[in-house]
């Protein structure tokens, strides 16, 4: 099993919280972290509601089910049996000991009716995105409490050039993909990986009509990602009412496909732009949909930047998840255009600007947005970050740098054990 940096984060969580909910999409790795902490570290009974059995179980008499679990208990796809909660409500009121329950889901249960005030105080809960880049290398990534401290690498070993990198993208982060070494045995995962999320998990989680429809909606949010979400002119392109729009992009919400980057705001708020990006979970995932190979990045350049950004910002969000400093991330754009691709934002409210360029080169106008940033939010900006296709780290003066993509994984304070 390849190590997951937020297994720690996860135990410590197991430590002090009666109840601790891992989600995150299908195929991310939560079964198998969930059953090997059961087995090694956490020791648990391991039930899962896949099981046909256990789910008519679950269902049929929710509180007699909990009730009968006398150990510390591993609940796999809760989202299957939402009649749980109330029942492991109970079941805590009366014994808060930590670790009772540890559950996995494939849907985010909080967007839920009436489930994500259950468990409010009683439950925390962690986000299984796919592979991170130091996960697929056996690195333990320290690029976010880098760029937020003084010790910012001045030089990066460089693992592979664009060509390494398109492959990094056009793979993604899902486990069972790594194991397929050609694209078109990626592609055919990530085919039949959609119609299952769509026929089935879509279903389960609400009766809609017109499914047909959202293999097509995604395919157009996967080639407006990285771009701000714009609900009126989306359902123009796609013919759907507002509201059912609104409805089908939950539910890809809901099941991790897509998410959204806030805008990043304060007392500046009058002067900026207050609509989301809309992100991908993975960048496999949106080559698949966009039918992206290497043969049309290298024909098609321009195709290659959003990619590149979605790329860059799942990255951050994953090692956010086990960070010393454990930023929130947003965008951040002013009224007349100036822009940066990542803001991230410390519990202190320091500020960290990334900006990503699908470029070998780098000069001064690529610091143009963060130069911005950095002139309205004074001593709260710590340093403003331009990743590039590069293979040089360079300085461009006081709190501003040029670094290669690579940095994103090759900056680490130690080696992860597979």
């Amino acid at each position: 099993m390849i190590k997951r940096h937020i297994s720690a984060s996860l135990l410590e969580a197991l430590g002090d919280n009666p109840v601790v909910l891992l989600h995150g999409a299908r195929q991310t790795g939560k079964s198998t972290l969930a059953q090997w902490l059961a087995s090694n570290q956490h020791p648990s009974r391991y039930l899962t509601l896949d099981d046909a059995g256990v789910l008519a179980a679950a269902q049929g008499d929710p509180g007699g089910f909990i009730a009968a679990l006398k150990e510390p208990v591993v609940i796999d796809e809760i989202q299957r049996a939402p009649e749980l909660f109330m029942a492991i409500k109970a079941a805590v009121d009366r014994d808060r000991q930590p670790g009772r329950f540890l559950l996995t889901g494939s849907a985010d249960v909080m967007l839920l009716p009436r489930l994500s005030e259950s468990l409010a105080g009683r439950m925390e809960i962690l986000t299984l995105w796919p592979l991170s880049q130091g996960e697929i290398d056996g690195i333990k990534e320290s690029f976010l409490d880098a760029v937020f401290g003084n010790d910012l690498p001045t030089k990066i070993k460089i693992r592979q050039d664009w060509s390494g990198l398109l492959a990094r993208m056009l793979r993604g982060g899902y486990p069972v993909v790594q194991g397929r070494l050609t694209e078109d045995r990626q592609k055919a995962w990530f085919s039949s990986y959609v119609s299952a999320i769509l026929q089935r998990d879509v279903r389960e989680l609400a009766s809609i009509e017109g499914l047909t429809l959202l293999p097509r909606l995604l395919s157009l949010l996967a080639a407006r990602s990285t771009s701000l979400l714009n609900i009126s002119d989306l359902s123009r392109s796609v013919a759907i009412p507002q509201t059912t729009l609104k409805r089908y992009m939950a539910l890809l919400e809901m099941t991790f496909l897509i998410q959204t980057l806030p805008a990043w705001s304060s007392n500046l708020s009058k002067r900026l732009v207050k609509a989301p990006k809309l992100i991908l979970n993975d960048t496999g995932l949106m080559a698949y949909l966009l039918g992206l190979s290497r043969e049309r990045l290298a024909t098609e350049g321009t195709l290659a930047g959003p990619l590149l950004e979605n790329f860059v910002v799942m990255e951050l969000r994953k090692q956010a998840a086990w960070s010393r400093t454990r930023p929130q991330v947003f965008h951040f754009r002013t009224l007349t255009g100036q822009e940066v691709d990542v803001v991230l934002e410390d519990a202190a409210g320091k500020l960290v600007g990334i900006e990503v360029k699908a470029s070998g080169t780098v000069d001064g106008k690529d610091f143009r947005g963060l130069r911005t940033l950095a002139e309205l939010t004074g001593r709260r900006f710590q340093n403003g970050v331009v990743l590039y296709s590069g293979s040089e780290c360079i300085p461009f003066g006081p709190r501003f740098h040029a670094m290669p993509v690579s940095s994103l994984w090759e900056t680490s304070t130690k080696k992860a054990i597979k």
